[in-house]
């Protein structure tokens, strides 16, 4: 309740600023491992020579660039905790593409296993019970090497630095997906020209399931997420099964931090050796040129980005889903976030927060300033709203619908009066199994969200607000999806036009009208 707030802000405050006064019972250490077991401990940046001051601003630059959450340990330690209202830390967040190197993790595992014999094992061997189509010389050629490193030669499309992504398109409506990949042409000479492809990534899921009998989900449990404190987690299956290798895993940001830590231990785990040293230790020297517009120094190798230049590793998802692991700080930093950030800028900034190598002395301004804007940013701000339109009785409970279009909404529906305000909106989902979404809930009228009850896949938080007479606005975020959409409606009538921005950031006006 909004009298309810300012307590626990306070409270907050409170609680940082008195971890932060505390003796140093966690000062920094490189030397000695702090293994995150049962739980992570936490500590004040200065214990482990870091800057709350820096750390404050770099949280509010998160807000700026539509953060999540934005989590820093160092020497084993947390020392940074944030989460962007109305996310929590509780909820599970989709790792989108970040899901890829877990993948890759897990084919480290299979070949340490001795149940893949070399990383340069032709693919269409391991899938010798599958009749691929348009198969030359180049696609006998290509290894599991050439998957791992977005080398493979396979045509596809999929917007790597924006456009349409058919290619997935067409994926999401193919009722085998493993067949749909094997089966596309080759376009180059594997092993050579990077080109960014989610289907390389599914093919390596596939591969952990056919090499150990297990499914994907299952192996992972078994090696990856049992081993690291990690509950099983939400982990999407393609038609026949095989759990998504491209995107779709979610983990809470502590469990994200896990997996970045594991790296930055060389592979090891509380005295395990669970992945090969020299695995990981190829992803923070990674080769292969992205040949990236936005950062033409970004490397990639065994789905991993690479700042080669600043021993910086990533593991990285749509909308700046981030497990970063900065080796020479001793870092691993874990963020999300609903839009794009600069990942050179965020290890620029992280490593900038790094004052010292030992413990620096207690900040009280500092920790305060910290405080504050964590305080600030876990509570949702409502936003202004304009007086309601006379059209809110005219048009809530009519069914709107719309021909095909880049935003994927057939149908919706408003109610916009009485006490009870809500939504219906019907999203063609591209997929022959299950080709519409029904998605309905509460929507607030009063500047703050309402929110859906919480799933597997995070949940809907909702908003609108009459910018004029005529046109509404609704502010959609799928929390712990990295999504948020704003539509804009303008009715005439029984006709109203849409308005919104496309996954591959294309702005999109589709007209509607009023039916059955």
């Amino acid at each position: 309740m909004p009298n309810q707030r300012p307590a626990l802000a306070d409270l907050i405050r409170g609680a940082l600023v008195l971890l932060a006064s505390i003796c140093c019972t966690g000062r920094a250490s490189a030397s000695e491992v702090v293994w995150p077991i049962p739980e992570w401990q936490m500590s004040t940046p200065e214990e482990q020579g870091m800057d709350s001051a820096d750390l404050a601003r770099l949280v509010a630059f998160g807000r700026t660039r539509s953060f999540d959450s934005l989590l820093i340990a160092r020497h084993g330690r947390i020392v940074l905790d944030a989460y962007y209202a109305p996310y929590t830390a509780d909820i599970p967040h989709g790792l989108n593409s970040a899901t890829k190197a877990v993948v890759s993790s897990l084919i480290a595992m299979v070949r340490k296993d001795g149940l893949l014999d070399s990383f340069d094992h032709p693919v269409l061997d391991l899938f010798a019970d599958r009749n691929a189509a348009n198969v030359d010389d180049r696609k006998r050629a290509m290894t599991v090497q050439d998957l791992l490193d977005m080398t493979s030669g396979l045509e596809w499309d999929e917007g790597f630095e924006g456009g349409r992504e058919q290619s997935l398109i067409d994926l999401r409506r193919s009722p085998d997906w493993v067949k749909f990949i094997l089966d596309r042409p080759m376009a180059h000479t594997p092993g050579g020209a990077f080109y960014y492809n989610s289907g390389n990534s599914h093919l390596l899921s596939a591969l952990v399931t056919k090499l150990t009998g297990k499914s994907t989900v299952s192996y992972a449990n078994d090696r990856l997420f049992g081993p690291l404190g990690i509950a099983p987690p939400f982990w999407p299956r393609d038609p026949q099964g095989v759990a998504i290798g491209g995107w779709s895993l979610a983990l809470r940001p502590h469990d994200m931090a896990r997996i970045g830590y594991l790296y930055l231990r060389h592979g090891e785990w509380a005295g395990k050796q669970l992945l090969p040293p020299d695995w990981v230790d190829a992803a923070n020297h990674a080769t292969v040129s992205m040949n990236a517009n936005a950062d033409p120094g970004l490397k990639y190798h065994n789905q991993f980005w690479a700042f080669p230049d600043k021993h910086v590793y990533m593991m990285v998802g749509y909308h700046c889903q981030v497990i970063m692991v900065l080796p020479d700080r001793d870092i691993v930093a874990a963020m999300t976030a609903r839009d794009f950030c600069s990942f050179r800028k965020m290890a620029d900034e992280i490593s900038g927060a790094v004052k010292s190598e030992a413990a620096l002395p207690a900040n009280s301004d500092a920790a305060m300033q910290l405080a504050n804007v964590l305080s600030d940013i876990s509570i949702e701000k409502p936003t202004e709203i304009e007086p309601t339109s006379d059209l809110a009785s005219a048009i809530s409970g009519k069914t709107y619908r719309f021909p095909d279009n880049a935003l994927a909404i057939k149908s919706l529906s408003l109610s916009l009066s009485g006490s009870q305000s809500g939504y219906a909106i019907e999203i063609d989902t591209h997929n022959p199994a299950n080709p519409v979404i029904n998605m309905r809930g509460p929507i607030g009228l009063d500047g703050f969200y309402r929110k859906s009850e919480l799933t597997s896949f995070g949940l809907r938080a909702v908003k609108g607000s009459w910018l004029n007479k005529d046109t509404f606005v609704i502010d959609v975020q799928y929390v712990g999806l990295g999504e948020q959409r704003k539509f804009l409606l303008s009715f005439n009538g029984n006709k109203v036009s849409l308005r919104g921005t496309a996954r591959d950031g294309r702005d999109i006006l589709v007209d509607g009208e009023a039916g059955d």
